[in-house]
Formats: C-alpha cells, structure tokens, sequence
C-alpha cells in the first residue's frame, strides 16, 4: 500500500550524486579495423571525456589514460575531436586533448607509447583549434578542420581545412601545416571524400547566417599529391544543408530543408562537374529529393562540427536517423524510397553513425534507459546493445513516465512540449493537493528537448515535483516553419510558450498555479530570466550560465560563432536598437521580484559570467531573494560531478523553500536580497 505525503516530500533513492553520474552520453562513434570507437563523459574524472574502444570480443577499455581529454573546442561547441586507423601492431589514433587543443598521436597497443604532439602551441589568440578528423595515411597525414585565432578578440578568427604531417615535424612549426582550402567562407566542416578519393565535399556558411539559417556545399578535385582544386560552391539559396557525403557509386547524398524539412537528396555523379558553374534559385541547383513531400525531419542544427544524421552503406542503402517528438534508425532504399525502422525501445537516436559492412551502430536512449551503443544488423534486422550498456542503478518503478504532449498558444499556435508528472512507487500525495511543476527551457534556442531517461528529471519527479520541457517555437525537429517562429521573436515566443504550457497545466489540475518554477541553461537561460521579468506565472527560477545583454553579446560579448546570430533573433542590431533593450533580462532587472538562483561557470567564453556578475549587480538592495553559485574550472555547461551535485541540490532548496516543502535532506541556497 502506498504511503501518502505532499507533493515534493517524498523520498527518492535517486539522488543528486547518482543523477551527475549519468549525465552526459556517448558521441562521435567510429570503426577501427572490427572495433567500435566512441568518446563518453567522465564527471568523476575532473568532466573529462575519454576515448573507449570496444575491442571485437566485446570488451571495453580506455584508449587514453587520465588526464588525457579528446575533446574540440572549434566554434567551442566542438566537433568530432578522433581520427584511427588499423594497423598490424595495432590502431594509430590522433585526438584533440581539451586543455591545450593540439592534435596528438598515439599508438595504443606500443609498450611504453605516450601521446606525442602533431601541431604546434599558438601565443595569438585562442591559439589552433581542430575537429572533424580523418586520417590519409597513404599520404601520411591527417586532415580536418582548422581553427586559428588572428588576434585578441574571440571573433579574430579564420577557419580552413587544413593537413597535418603524421611524422611530428609540425610539432612546433605552423608553416608545416597545409592548407587545403582558402578561408573565403567564414565556417567549414571537415572534407568527405568521393570513393576514388578525385573528389571532396564539404560544407560552408558565413555570417551572419547560422548553420540552420543557410549554407552551401563547396566541391573539390583532389590530385593525385592531395591538392584541392578547382574550389567551387554549389549554389544553395538560403537552404540550409546539414550534411553531405558520397554514395558508393560516387554520387553525392546530402541533407536540406529547401522543401521546409531537412530531407535526403542526391545529386548524379554525372551532374558534379558543372554544379557551381551558375548561380541557382532558393533551392539547391542539382540534386533531388529521395523522399519528396515527407514532413518529418531526417537532419538537426549543426551546433557541432561533423555531426551525422545519414551514412551510406556499401550496398547502396543509407542509414538515416528521423523523425519529429522521436527519432528512429532507419535504413532507406534511394531507389525504391523504402524506409524500414529498427525495432527497439530508443526514442531518441543521436548524430552519430558508424558502419561496418552490413552493421550500423548508433547511439541511442528511450525513456527507461540512458545512451547506448546500439547495433543494427540490416541483414537480419535484428539490434542489439554493443556498449555503453543501460544499467538501473534503482528501481526503475522510480523513473518518470512522459507524455507527449501538444499545447495551444496565443493565435492559437501548437506548442510541442513532454510532461512529466510527479511519479513514485510508494507514494501518493493527500487527495486534491495540485503537484508543483518546473518549466524547463532548453538551450540553443535552436535546439530541442529528446524524449529520453534523464535523471535529473527523475531527481524532480520521484520527490513529487513534476517536470515540463518544453519545444517552444524556434526548436527543431517540427520543420523549418516552425522553427523560424522565433526569427526576431526571441524573448517573446519563447516567453509565451513556456507561460502557455505552465497556465495550460495549472487550467486542466494538473498543477500548482502558485507553485511552478521556470528553468533553463545558456539560451534556456534567457528564457527563464526574461520569464521571471515579464511574466506573473512563476513563483521561483533557476538560471543556469545564461544569455542575459543581447547588447554585449553584439559587441565581442561572445564568442565569433554566434557573434551574428542575434540578428536573426532581434534582427539587426542598428535597425532596432530598442528591441534589445526591451527584451534584455538585464534592463529588465528591476520587473524580476521572484526568488531565483544563479549558477554559473567562471571559465564560460558562451555566456560570461561578466552579464551574471551585471545582473546581480543591477539587483542589489531590491529586496529580491536570491542565490549566486559560480564554479571554477567549469565553462559552458557543467561536466564536474561535484559541481552538478552542488547545483542540483542547490535547485531542489530553492523549490524547498519557495513552494513551501518540509524536506530536511537538501541544504538550504541560503537566499539574499
């Protein structure tokens, strides 16, 4: 029989220690020779991200000791920071370690081998960054992504695909590195090479576009010595291509939303010479769609450099990860447009592919399970977990139980959101008590929230207080439309969706008018901040290492990759000046009455703690109850077990005293004014 207690008393054996435990999932998957390679977080390793090797007996193992962190920092959201080959004696493996950003290699299965350095150390700037890696060992180099900074500010900054000699002899001498490609585009991902290796694809955008805004394939011929030549771009109007790679009969595959939604197109192999030659409508000058007239999304925003959503196989077929609320793992016939889904418990399907021969592996998580190495035979159609495997660590009664649910907004508008209602075993709140909810706002803002297992929902919920994420207008994963609801809109639509969700709840009983919160991190931030400054619908806030002087962010306030990106936000900066006034959360300051906390990492380049330090600053002697949590060593998003302890229980006291719960377990935020 279950016990029965208010709403948010209730015990849990989900605690915050557990929940940073798991935060964080698998990324960048590869093969290597019969291996499967990924990296995986590591909070109790200082948040650093090791590289894991799941050898062909199924064993997994650390390819690199501690403290070595393979982790990019180009457009410093990163990007695919690994490259191996299989050899005889063993793999040779280039990385980017995080703290200094150079390029190491490294043989693994040596004795005594260590990690020796391929680039060299900059003084100017940031330094030389690099991502999205391949190695051309044929020509003894390894190719990818370059970064450098020309100067001071976070916006000097040029970026090139670029070769690096695998013999050392860059190590401390720039001019050995060779350039691929000029700088005339101010973003590149990395080259995907045609399967007789004559030609090269990538992907360029400039400012003040975004990735998900519009960009362009830029074609290559390759000689014979590894030249780029005849640079061209492909014509794309303002599309945005998500990803490009090759067929095996050398044409060219490719994602864009020129139809609303990021879908698969292919381009003949015969049609790539004179793509690029002329100027082309809004849509792409070559290429057809595989899948015409289907809504659904088979792509996502580029926040990462070498993210993939498709691979091809070697019998023609394409792995394709789609979907809208879910995603799944499909493989596509391009001939015949058959799609057949893998069969399993994942909901969600992250970015990250790799093939061997008939087997597709991915990375994937459901809502009773975490990120996992998932393996599909497309044989036999049969999938199975290859690593990283799920293990419940409590009762899984305990998890919550998600609803996918569609709200209506001011003019009507849907609002996509997943509800999570408080959830517990054992107990049960006195009957007509209204649960307290917690808005969440992701980050981004263009970006979305997964239906997956995350168990600081869980913290949230098996105590009684109920969780809403909410895929407010501007998200992806519901088509271009929807997602540019939010063009110059931002701390508006954003604002009334959330207040949409929250009022919806409390209007149908299923939560505590006087008792919901709002909460998000980085752009999710912004939102919770600009919520509590111009809404009445929230008792309390978190604000998590937010966005908060739009003005500043114009101004070198941030770093160079969405040093633009306000003005498809707010719009031009000169054009409307008072926009980003009027919606700042800090010239808004003085409207925020609500008790809220602050959290945020001293070594944030995103979102500096400069604005936090400006927001508080505005607050002093108002009389506003709040908490001020600033961590070293941390930058944009917390990866530090002990910081997400700390932070996580910190949110839990804030909803401890501002709804009026008698739990003893949590330490008081101690709250100023």
């Amino acid at each position: 029989m279950a016990s029965t207690g208010p709403y948010g008393s209730w015990p849990s054996p989900i605690d915050a220690a557990l929940a940073a435990s798991h935060d964080g999932r698998p990324e960048y998957l590869g093969t290597v020779g019969a291996e499967v390679w990924w990296t995986a977080p590591r909070p109790a390793e200082g948040g650093r991200r090791a590289l894991i090797r799941r050898r062909a007996d199924g064993t997994e193992e650390s390819v690199l000791p501690e403290p070595w962190n393979a982790r990019s920092r180009v457009i410093e959201y990163g990007g695919h920071p690994w490259a191996a080959v299989a050899r005889d004696g063993g793999p040779l493996v280039v990385f980017v370690h995080f703290p200094d950003q150079r390029l190491y290699a490294y043989e693994p299965d040596a004795p005594g081998s260590e990690p020796r350095p391929l680039t060299p150390l900059s003084a100017v700037g940031d330094g030389l960054r690099w991502a999205d890696l391949r190695i051309e060992e044929d020509r003894g180099e390894v190719w990818g992504v370059l970064e450098e900074f020309t100067g001071p500010a976070p916006t000097d900054v040029r970026r090139v695909i670029a070769a690096v000699p695998l013999d050392g002899s860059a190590a401390d001498d720039r001019a050995a590195i060779r350039e691929l490609c000029e700088d005339r585009h101010r973003f590149v991902t990395g080259p995907r090479l045609s399967p007789d290796g004559r030609r090269a694809a990538w992907i360029a955008w400039d400012h003040p576009a975004m990735p998900w805004d519009a960009t362009t394939v830029v074609l290559a011929d390759v000689t014979g010595d590894g030249e780029f030549t005849g640079v061209r771009d492909v014509p794309t109007g303002t599309a945005s291509i998500c990803q490009v790679d090759w067929a095996p009969d050398g044409g060219l595959l490719f994602l864009t939303d020129a139809d609303g939604w990021w879908q698969p197109h292919r381009a003949e192999p015969g049609a790539l010479s004179a793509a690029g030659a002329t100027a082309g409508p809004a849509r792409p000058a070559f290429g057809a769609p595989v899948l015409p007239g289907r809504e659904e999304e088979f792509g996502g925003p580029l926040w990462k450099i070498g993210l993939q959503w498709f691979h091809p196989l070697e019998n023609g077929l394409i792995a394709v990860i789609h979907g809208t609320d879910t995603t799944a793992l499909g493989i596509l016939d391009p001939t015949t447009g058959e799609l057949a889904d893998a069969v399993g418990p994942w909901t969600e399907w992250a970015p990250s592919l790799a093939v061997q021969g008939d087997r597709v592996t991915g990375v994937a998580a459901g809502v009773r399970g975490g990120y996992e190495i998932v393996e599909l035979d497309t044989r036999t159609g049969h999938t199975r977990v290859i690593g990283a495997a799920h293990t419940d660590t409590v009762d899984p009664a305990h998890y919550p139980e998600p609803r996918i649910r569609t709200f209506t907004g001011p003019g009507g508008r849907e609002i996509h959101a997943h509800v999570y209602p408080p959830h517990h075993p054992g107990w049960t709140a006195p009957e007509g008590e209204l649960p307290p909810f917690v808005v969440w706002a992701h980050g981004g803002p263009t970006g979305r929230s997964p239906l997956v297992l995350d168990l600081e929902i869980a913290y949230f919920t098996s105590r009684g207080i109920g969780v809403a994420e909410v895929n407010y207008g501007g998200s992806t994963g519901y088509g271009r439309a929807y997602r540019e609801r939010l063009r110059e809109e931002w701390g508006v639509v954003d604002v009334e969706d959330c207040a949409a969700v929250a009022q919806g709840l409390a209007a149908e009983g299923a939560a505590d008018p006087g008792r919901i919160a709002v909460r998000g991190g980085s752009a999710g931030g912004w939102t919770a901040a600009a919520s509590l400054a111009g809404t009445d619908v929230y008792a309390c806030g978190t604000i998590l290492y937010p966005v908060l002087d739009p003005l500043g962010w114009a101004t070198d306030g941030t770093h160079d990759f969405e040093s633009h990106y306000l003005e498809s936000l707010l719009g031009p900066l000169a054009e409307f000046p008072d926009r980003y006034r009027s919606r700042s959360p800090l010239e808004r300051a003085d409207r925020i009455t609500a008790p809220f906390l602050l959290l945020q990492g001293l070594d944030d380049v995103i979102c500096p703690p400069a604005q936090s330090e400006r927001l508080l600053a505005r607050l002093a002697g108002r009389g506003v109850p709040h908490a001020y949590l600033a961590f070293e060593g941390e930058s944009h998003g917390f990866r530090r077990a002990e910081t997400m302890i700390r932070a996580l229980e910190a949110e839990l006291g804030l909803y401890n005293r501002t709804f009026g719960l008698t739990r003893t377990d949590v330490p008081d935020p101690e709250l100023i004014a």
